[in-house]
């Protein structure tokens, strides 16, 4: 078997990311590191999206910003500016394509395409086994999800963003292409949250997706059908062709998976918690997260001892002990908020940037009451 300082587990942002930093940093020179993944990352799998002020680390990779959003529902309709953030879309197969040449060209990185089985933690070091082979790892960073974990659990409410896209070209111009659709609540709630996210690349293309904040899956046929009764309802009779489809699922919730690391085995990612609980957004936490983790292994500091615990943590829950028990209330609940308060603040919020008398104002946007309940009843 073949042995190594560090294996990582999982080539998406985390897994590239931690690498690329690990690798480019003469600290780790002497290391040797595995990234193990069972994908060869040659296909566009996923869209990230995130907001920044001003320029940032991956702008060049970037393939579309925009700085005005559009939030709307049955009797609300709000076009913004964002203001001093720029909303930015990065394309899964650009991200790879930068970040994988990297990766693989380190000297002390070695990069294999194997599925991983199982992770084994023994007394000084952890057997890694594939589809293919063993492998034995001082430290491993694992991206793996199992989300029975959050199935054994009742103590923290879950709840999945989950949502299926479509890249569709148009025959004619219907697109306003300065502006993303952040949230559009005019779709049927059907006792969810539900909404159309819609960006636009072009006055001709975009990818126009259905998201649910809700426990549970629909079939695949119910998500293709809200995206076509959304189309012709506010296209008319455009014609389109599908150019690429996207499925995901995110966890909501406050569950903390930090408690499952230890000094040799380190979760990551959406598996380690750092998807933001009341929006699912990841991947700029996580590129916010890496060199904070780079920064503590050149410490020495122990794995076990990597989490910060935040106030905005207790938002988040507050909002998803609501969700769990009401999940129909979300559309009014963002609603009010972008009602009454400006984008840009409600985003600062929403990326835990935000002081406390900016929190007051966030949290007295909507109705108190369901605020209150959820507040008492986590507290007693």
């Amino acid at each position: 078997m073949s042995h190594y300082d560090y294996i990582i587990i999982g080539a998406g942002a985390a897994g590239l990311l931690l690498a690329d930093a690990m690798g480019g940093d003469q600290f780790f020179a002497s290391k040797s590191i595995l990234v193990l993944d069972k994908d060869n990352k040659t296909n566009n799998d996923r869209t990230w999206c995130f907001w920044e002020r001003g320029k940032g680390q991956f702008d060049d990779l970037v393939h579309k910003t925009w700085d005005n959003i559009y939030v709307g529902g049955q009797q609300f309709q709000k076009s913004t500016s964002i203001l001093p953030y720029t909303y930015k879309m990065l394309r899964g197969i650009d991200f790879y394509n930068h970040f994988l040449p990297k990766v693989k060209a380190y000297p002390n990185i070695t990069w294999a395409q194997e599925e991983v089985i199982d992770i084994e933690e023994k007394e000084i070091e952890v057997l890694v086994s594939t589809t293919q082979q063993k492998y034995i790892g001082r430290t491993v960073f694992s991206s793996r999800y199992d989300p029975s974990i959050l199935l054994k659990q009742k103590k923290f409410p879950a709840l999945q963003q989950h949502f299926l896209g479509w890249q569709i070209k148009t025959d004619r111009l219907v697109f306003n292409s300065e502006e993303v659709t952040f949230m559009d609540f005019s779709v049927p709630q059907k006792g969810n949250t539900r909404f159309i996210y819609v960006l636009p690349f072009s006055e001709n293309e975009a990818l126009v997706e259905y998201t649910l904040f809700s426990e549970h899956l629909l079939e695949k046929s119910e998500y293709e059908d809200a995206i076509k009764t959304y189309i012709a309802t506010d296209f008319g009779d455009a014609k389109y062709t599908i150019e690429e489809t996207e499925f995901g699922s995110i966890p909501m919730t406050c569950y903390p998976f930090h408690q499952h690391n230890t000094d040799r085995v380190f979760h990551m990612g959406i598996a380690g918690g750092w998807a933001k609980p009341s929006t699912g957004y990841t991947f700029y936490n996580t590129s916010r997260q890496v060199p904070k983790l780079v920064e503590h292994l050149k410490r020495g500091k122990r794995l076990s001892e990597f989490h910060q615990k935040s106030r905005f943590l207790f938002y988040d829950m507050l909002l998803l002990d609501i969700l769990h028990g009401k999940n129909h209330l979300g559309h009014d609940i963002f609603e009010s908020m972008f009602r009454r308060r400006k984008a840009s603040l409600i985003l600062k919020f929403l990326e835990n940037e935000t002081n406390l008398w900016e929190e007051l104002k966030i949290v007295t946007a909507p109705k108190p009451l369901p605020f209150i309940k959820a507040l008492f009843k986590r507290m007693f």
